[in-house]
């Protein structure tokens, strides 16, 4: 049991060396008897008394051979020194691979990306997963598809995603677009229903208090960019939910608005109310948009981007120094419902969630809940 959980804590670092005269993969750790026999069973492990380390040759079949035989112990490898050139025939471990293109891999992932819109996939989940379909199959330029293994996929979270320190999202976006991909075009070498995710970051929604809300829309002038801003708070809508939304989709009589297809296709109705609806119609005289309701230059849709950057520009102009983005409006009307006495199901509805256990986050942010919770130091007679 002992030798398992050592076992379990052991972290190697693999780097380029010249040794006689050729490149090999230094193969360094802390000093751990078992740790040292089991390296000594690969073939093709050496040690250097120049270097004190253990080292195998530098080529793509003994890198692969060594990652797998260390990945059968459950140690963690870290392969940010190693640098594998081009001309070596290797996969390179760092970000310069994304440059390298393999047309075959392209017109695949172009095709995979009508067959989710035949699908009726939304845009942003089809350019997502073709995003980052395009950045795996580029640091495996010298890969067939059908080529890919599993290990190859817990190497790129390895070398790539964890080297540079990006999230969970990212990775977890990662193994939805290869699921999805994989499960369209054959591999026998993976098992796409094996792929697992990482574990989920429990982070609590930042939220803006009801005066940071003020100070923020208040700040902004520009009638347009004001009645945008103020929609997607006071009806707790998602960007796209926003940006899609067509004239039509207004509905004065019944001070409703009917959000068409939104997230998981869902239609839903949320409410209006009479001063957003006065803001609506100042802005309306003055733009007269004629089909979406926030169009850009092209009569389409407003950019997302361009409606991220008029919020960060009015939170710096409220001095507001939190960590928020514009989906932050949304947790701040949730929040501030619930804070009022909004039943948490109610909520759920508004907002359109499928699962109640993401409603209930905002139990965890509202400062009216956590208020109401006695501290039991103040029982205490000790003052």
């Amino acid at each position: 049991m002992q030798l398992f959980v050592i076992f379990v804590l052991m972290k190697i670092a693999l780097e380029k060396i010249t040794v006689h005269g050729a490149a090999q993969i230094a193969i360094r750790f802390p000093y751990n008897f078992a740790a040292k026999e089991y390296l000594k069973q690969l073939q093709g492990v050496y040690w250097s008394a120049t270097f004190k380390t253990f080292y195998i040759a530098h080529t793509q079949a003994d890198f692969d051979r060594l990652f797998e035989h260390v990945l059968k112990k459950d140690w963690t490898v870290d392969a940010g020194l190693l640098r594998f050139d081009e001309h070596d025939g290797l996969l390179v471990g760092d970000k310069s691979v994304v440059a390298i293109k393999n047309e075959k891999h392209l017109e695949l992932i172009k095709k995979f990306g009508q067959w989710m819109r035949q699908k009726r996939y939304s845009e942003s989940t089809i350019n997502t997963y073709a995003t980052m379909l395009d950045l795996f199959f580029r640091y495996y330029h010298q890969k067939s598809i059908s080529e890919i293994k599993e290990l190859d996929i817990v190497r790129f979270n390895q070398q790539y995603i964890l080297k540079n320190n990006y999230s969970t999202t990212f990775q977890n976006q990662l193994i939805n677009a290869l699921k999805l991909f994989y499960q369209k075009y054959s591999n026998t070498h993976l098992q796409v229903d094996k792929l697992e995710r990482p574990k989920k970051e429990k982070k609590l929604p930042e939220v803006l208090s009801m005066d940071e809300v003020a100070a923020l829309l208040t700040s902004v002038k520009n009638s347009k960019h004001k009645t945008l801003l103020s929609l997607i708070y006071s009806c707790g809508l998602r960007i796209g939910e926003a940006l899609s939304l067509q004239l039509n989709a207004i509905d004065s009589k019944r001070m409703m608005i009917h959000l068409k297809s939104a997230k998981g296709k869902k239609d839903r109705f949320v409410p209006l109310s009479p001063k957003i609806l006065q803001l609506i119609r100042s802005y309306y005289q003055s733009y007269k948009p004629k089909v979406y309701l926030f169009e850009g230059g092209n009569g389409g849709p407003y950019d997302p981007s361009s409606a991220r950057a008029i919020f960060h520009k009015a939170v710096a102009a409220a001095g507001i120094s939190k960590n928020v983005t514009l989906h932050t409006l949304r947790h701040s009307y949730a929040t501030h419902l619930l804070e009022s006495g909004t039943d948490i199901r109610l909520i759920q509805t508004l907002l359109g969630h499928n699962d109640p256990k993401t409603t209930m986050i905002y139990t965890h942010v509202s400062s009216s809940s956590l208020q109401k919770i006695e501290n039991p130091f103040d029982k205490l007679n000790i003052v």
